[in-house]
């Protein structure tokens, strides 16, 4: 059985990966090439539709190639998805390697909050594959992610406020298809501090924000830097119906990783693949 299309892979066009100008040039033909090593038939390259400015973050919550765009009110700033370069960059690509299916995308973060400023840098209409994700929180002093808000208030509450605000993405937005990773702040959880993360603490927020995109017709994203069965098990008996497989991957090693292990797990719960590689795959 083919693998699935990786449908969430960044390269030097998504900012937190340093930008076209940076050491990251040539990461996108280099997973091109990647993917094809290893057999993979369809990528998509979700680039990051992030509105500049926007949230607050400390240096130790960015990588160090990050830490340059906190601008003097610590918020971070960057340049905006050149969505004409991406673009231009994808369709050279799929000429270089014709036996590739290279989709394009974008993964909006806030969708619910930065249409109106995001609708400015970039036509969905002109790519493949939208997906919704959700970053970061205010929780009273401003936007930020997780990992800034688990050190300023009590874990559990943030963790609750996290998954309390995917049904209002979900409601606020209908311009994303999939949601992508649901674990986001688990992958932030301060073990050290708070103890391993327990799923179980967090079940009827997860089961409810599940069924919030269950109901809307939304497909949820299997990303696979994490693999949690507990996610698939309740994404099925919440009544999702479609899922899609993202690695995440902001470097070309790490295109499609995990997806073997995953597909083997969802094909547990009674996911099924569809037609060819890009359709999502399906529950019965």
């Amino acid at each position: 059985m083919d693998l699935p299309a990786d449908s969430h892979v960044h390269s030097e066009w998504s900012w937190d990966t340093g930008g076209p100008r940076s050491h990251a040039v040539g990461r996108m033909r280099a997973t091109c090439a990647q993917a094809e090593r290893i057999g993979l038939r369809a990528v998509f390259f979700t680039e990051h539709l992030d509105v500049p400015a926007t949230w607050r973050a400390e240096p130790q919550d960015l990588m160090p190639h990050q830490q340059g765009f906190l601008d003097d009110d610590g918020r971070v700033g960057f340049a905006p998805l050149d969505a004409a370069g991406y673009l231009e960059a994808v369709d050279r690509l799929r000429h270089e390697h014709p036996d590739l299916r290279i989709g394009t995308g974008v993964e909006w973060g806030e969708p619910h909050g930065t249409g109106r400023e995001a609708a400015r840098f970039v036509d969905l209409e002109l790519v493949d594959r939208v997906l919704g994700s959700l970053h970061t929180l205010d929780l009273g002093g401003g936007y930020a992610e997780p990992g800034t808000l688990f050190r300023e208030h009590d874990p559990a509450a943030v963790m609750d406020a996290y998954l309390a605000e995917i049904p209002r993405m979900v409601k606020g937005s209908d311009l994303f298809e999939i949601v992508a990773h649901l674990d986001y702040a688990v992958r932030l959880w301060p073990a050290e501090t708070s103890g391993p993360f327990d799923p179980r603490a967090f079940e009827d927020g997860f089961r409810h924000a599940l069924r919030s995109i269950a109901e809307a017709g939304r497909a949820l994203e299997m990303n696979t830097r994490r693999l949690w069965p507990w996610l698939p098990q309740w994404w099925a008996e919440e009544g999702g119906t479609r899922v899609s497989f993202g690695s995440d991957a902001h470097v070309p090693q790490a295109v499609a990783s995990g997806f073997a292990e995953a597909t083997a797990m969802l094909e547990h719960f009674g996911f099924r693949p569809g037609r060819t590689p890009e359709e999502l795959w399906w529950r019965p």
